[in-house]
């Protein structure tokens, strides 16, 4: 096979366009795209000519040549997609959707709230149009949010995605308004006046509760503030993570079960090379972990986690791998399966740190004082509903598990956004398709929930962005009576500390040049206060920041 697809898809379609035999599917308009975890190269008609490593803006395709011991699972994972898809009546070269354009003369000017994954998608299909500029805000100094302050810091391959995102911000039109909180610093009714078309892209804040006695006690974390903490995320740093415990546990086994749970494990020294916070790095060297459990409620058939972050797991070397089912058998055929069936049979190095896969396993319940001593644990066994959907069912067994970290790890919620309705529920903007009303749009875990991975914002935004231009042509939205330069002045009028395009990349560079110093791929100003002394020194005089 000529070339692998080795991570999660961040559904830029860059490398189906660019392949000239039309070999990687699902293809942008096939069915399955828009869910896909990843692409898959085809080997029957791959020529290895490597257009697609070159259009791939997240480094995700590589020559077979090069995989590691721990990427060969992704062959087979290619070699399954086409025995089951064979996609023999393909078109030898990728079919380019027509580009919509516009029937409405220009200019129209939208805002995007929210600089992560979401809305940098969002602002890259508007500005496709060259009526439509962009302002992109956020309350934070720097953009990219999950995929800087929620990916794991040994995941850089996941982190190339931001090469697209530094195409999109150099798009002309577009404009960053960071250090900017709407809301506060601005109203929703404010920019109203100023722009076509408002787009809400702030995900989902919050986590959700375990809902068992003694979840509050200290030692019990979410998982998202725990990511946040050893990602560098200036709200967080202050976090009080126990590390002087020989148990921690992790409850759910999604991909941030696993991500926190090998970061636990991992040995310090491996981090060194990453761009993990400084603080968190320190702690982590000091930590008594030796163990970590990860806590399932069902089976290993439904585990929520991904099959790339399964391989990474698998093949990850420096940790040992138990898998417990509690003596439920491991059946089926798919690379999952056969994953967790192969580190059952491994043996247990007692050098390494152990990351235990525990399924049909609930908590319920927290045990401590004063902090975190233990989690109860109860065993569960797998029912079918009146539906034939499996659901865990508790067998009448429990045990207490001795640990002094517990993170839960059990998804996140979205919480109300100023001005716009809220469906408490599900956590979301309820909305069509992307349109709450015409004017006002929302896109990413915001409009959908918490679900998907970085690339399914893509499509979710082209959605978004389809209902958004339906209303510009249709003459639906409000038309605004501020411009573009009245709308600068009153953001600097309110947050005279706002940085831009330019100051962001000072940021950057600051922290790429710190991080050459120590062999690093950049070290992470973690401190607001000092990125905007960063930001604002290239030529200018700093701006103070107006405190809440």
């Amino acid at each position: 096979m000529p070339h692998v697809v080795i991570q999660s898809c961040c559904s830029d379609g860059s490398c189906v366009i660019a392949c000239p035999v039309n070999c990687i599917h699902p293809a942008p308009g096939e069915p399955g795209f828009a869910e896909a975890e990843m692409l898959y190269v085809d080997a029957s008609t791959c020529v290895d000519c490597g257009a697609c490593t070159t259009a791939c803006p997240a480094d995700a395709i590589v020559p077979h040549t090069t995989l590691t011991p721990a990427q060969q699972p992704f062959l087979a994972l290619n070699a399954e997609y086409f025995e089951v898809f064979p996609h023999g009546d393909r078109a030898a070269i990728a079919q380019v959707p027509e580009q919509r354009r516009l029937t409405r003369e220009g200019p129209f000017r939208v805002a995007v709230v929210g600089a992560g994954p979401a809305g940098l998608y969002a602002a890259d299909e508007l500005l496709t149009h060259p009526e439509v500029t962009v302002d992109v805000y956020d309350r934070l100094p720097t953009p990219y949010g999950l995929v800087r302050f929620g990916v794991a810091p040994d995941h850089p391959h996941t982190k190339q995605v931001q090469k697209l995102f530094k195409e999109i911000e150099r798009q002309p039109g577009f404009r960053y308004f960071l250090g900017v909180e709407v809301g506060k610093d601005v109203s929703h009714a404010e920019l109203a006046e100023h722009y076509h078309a408002i787009v809400y892209t702030v995900g989902a804040a919050s986590d959700r509760p375990l809902g068992v006695p003694g979840e509050e006690l200290p030692g019990s974390l979410s998982a998202t503030d725990f990511v946040a903490w050893y990602n560098g995320h200036p709200d967080k740093q202050d976090l009080a993570v126990p590390l002087d415990t020989e148990r921690a546990v992790v409850v759910g086994n999604g991909n941030v079960a696993l991500d926190v749970a090998r970061v636990l494990a991992e040995d310090p020294a491996l981090l060194d090379a990453t761009d993990i916070s400084t603080l968190p790095l320190e702690q982590l060297r000091r930590s008594r972990i030796r163990e970590v459990v990860v806590l399932g409620r069902r089976g290993p058939a439904e585990a929520a986690f991904t099959v790339p972050e399964l391989v990474g797991l698998a093949g990850h070397r420096g940790i040992n791998v138990v898998v417990d089912t509690g003596g439920l058998p491991i059946e089926g055929t798919g690379t999952k399966e056969r994953l967790l069936r192969e580190m059952a049979g491994r043996s247990v190095d007692p050098a390494k740190r152990t990351v235990v896969l525990r399924f049909l396993a609930s908590p319920v319940g927290v045990v401590g004082d004063d902090r975190v001593t233990g989690v109860e644990i109860a065993r569960n066994r797998l029912e079918a509903d009146e539906r034939g959907a499996t659901r865990a069912v508790a067998a009448g067994e429990t045990e207490v598990l001795e640990t002094g970290l517990l993170l839960r790890a059990v998804g996140y919620h979205g919480l109300p956004v100023a001005d716009l309705p809220y469906d408490a529920r599900r956590g979301i903007v309820p909305n069509d398709q992307g349109r709450v009303r015409p004017g006002v749009y929302v896109s990413g875990w915001v409009k959908r929930g918490p679900n998907g991975f970085i690339g399914t914002n893509k499509t979710d935004s082209q959605e978004t962005v389809e209902r958004l231009l339906d209303d510009l042509d249709a003459g639906a939205c409000p038309e605004p009576t501020g411009d573009a330069a009245s709308v600068a002045a009153l953001v600097r009028r309110r947050q005279p500390a706002m940085v831009d395009l330019a100051g962001w990349q000072a940021i950057e560079r600051e922290e790429r040049r710190r991080g050459a110093e120590h062999g690093r791929p950049r070290v992470k100003i973690v401190d607001i206060d000092e990125m905007l002394r960063v930001a604002h020194a290239q030529g200018r005089r700093p701006r103070p920041r107006v405190r809440s």
